[in-house]
């Protein structure tokens, strides 16, 4: 019998990344002269894989949310990969804005992913690990028809296919 090839599915970001991505956008708010004296900030907490945003206004947040994007997209990290919450007020009408990195695969679009592999009809077994996703097939033809199936879903989160064998 023929051993099981088997790639995995996965949602990760590089942290290092996007620490680089919130520093230069932090300098820009200090040169910017739209933003020079607005009082805008931005912080990264690394443990809990989170961005705040405080500005004085919501457009200013969704400016400076702009400009984060755009230094993610020069380092190559997926905008799908920052959920933000919606604004919230703080302390003297100014506005804050949470977002989270995503880290990972979640149960819920772990368990939609592996229903659209089984509806495709192949030959593969598809098993949730944690945050990843791991599917195996005596055939690597089928397991390159179920990466090109999944390249072409949107599922909201960056993924991500490693350890193909």
């Amino acid at each position: 019998m023929a051993k099981d090839s088997s790639f995995d599915v996965v949602s990760t970001v590089d942290m290092q990344e996007v620490d680089n991505a919130v520093q230069q956008t932090a300098r820009e708010l200090t040169q910017r002269y739209d933003l020079k004296g607005s009082g805008s900030s931005i912080e990264l907490a690394k443990a809990d894989a989170t961005i705040t945003v405080c500005a004085p206004a919501e457009f200013v947040a969704n400016q400076v949310i702009d400009i984060l994007n755009g230094r993610l997209v020069k380092r190559q990290v997926d905008l799908k990969s920052v959920r933000w919450d919606k604004p919230v007020a703080a302390s003297g009408d100014s506005v804050r804005l949470i977002g989270h990195v995503v880290q990972g695969i979640d149960k819920e679009y772990a368990k939609k992913i592996s229903k659209d592999i089984r509806d495709l009809k192949l030959k593969v077994k598809a098993q949730i690990d944690d945050d990843k996703l791991r599917v195996t097939s005596p055939s690597r033809d089928a397991l390159q028809q179920v990466i090109s199936h999944l390249r072409s879903q949107d599922y909201g989160i960056p993924l991500q296919f490693n350890n193909y064998r």
